[in-house]
């Protein structure tokens, strides 16, 4: 029996038992095969009862066989539940089992967005150690490289784009505290990382002005030309590119225009 068949006949049985009057409390013990608790255990998650639902689903993966096209989805709903409890390490380990050891199931790119957004949120200001954003940003890549034609693959892009942000801002953040201090070359360093770390976002941008502004505090008149360059195809409609690196006014001269200088040899 393939797995969408069993699912269907397990979620048969739970809208029985979902619809019996006065039904007994939930006891992994009383259901006597993988499939019946599978199905009860779903209807505790339908009824988000946590608890009951991670105590049953961590049963039935243990009592499924390796290979059982229904240890997925067990773990599937495992790693939601342990998340609804706010679990969220444990909600990712329990992601990565589909993925690892089921690269070619049909849930498997599902898990990986799944593990990224719970790395995610234990990642809760960009100002915070970045460590999890990192695992997030990893497992995003990884879907997107594993699952091209993923569905989930808009999606993911849209997150790397938001996780790469808090990145940048970060570093960006640790520039500015090395220019306040006035400790340029740290400042410089952690600048032009973001500008050729994450280009695309707007922390790259904030980054490139205040580099711009160290620059020509300590008088590196060529690295502040060519970083206007940069700075003005990559924002080129941006307001603040566009003052920042507005050329000079001519300065006028006093008495009028000043006459032509004598030619050679006068």
């Amino acid at each position: 029996m393939n797995r969408l068949r069993r699912l269907a006949g397990i979620g048969l049985a739970a809208a029985a038992l979902a619809t019996s009057a006065c039904g007994p409390s939930f006891r992994v013990s009383t259901y006597p095969t993988p499939d019946a608790l599978f199905g009860a255990s779903l209807l505790e998650f339908q009824r988000k009862k946590w608890d009951n639902a991670v105590e049953g689903f961590q049963k039935v993966t243990l009592e499924l066989g390796t290979r059982d096209p229904l240890l997925p989805t067990a773990y599937l709903y495992l790693a939601r539940a342990y998340g609804y409890r706010d679990e969220h390490l444990v909600a990712a380990n329990t992601y990565a089992r589909i993925a690892e050891s089921f690269p070619e199931d049909s849930l498997a790119d599902d898990a990986l967005f799944e593990q990224a957004l719970a790395y995610g949120k234990l990642w809760r200001k960009p100002t915070l150690d970045q460590q999890y954003g990192v695992l997030a940003q990893s497992s995003f890549r990884t879907l997107l490289s594993a699952y091209p034609e993923s569905p989930l693959r808009p999606r993911a892009l849209a997150e790397l784009g938001r996780l790469d942000e808090w990145m940048a801002s970060k570093d960006v953040e640790i520039g500015l505290h090395y220019k306040r201090r006035k400790a340029p070359d740290s400042a410089i360093i952690y600048f032009r990382d973001v500008l050729a770390q994450y280009p695309t976002t707007d922390a790259a941008r904030r980054a490139g002005l205040a580099l711009l502004e160290v620059y020509r505090s300590i008088k590196y008149a060529e690295d502040a030309s060519e970083l206007c360059t940069t700075l003005r195809k990559g924002w080129p409609a941006d307001a603040g590119v566009g003052v920042a690196c507005a050329a000079p006014a001519p300065v006028p001269a006093v008495g009028g225009t000043p006459p032509p200088p004598p030619p050679p040899g006068a």
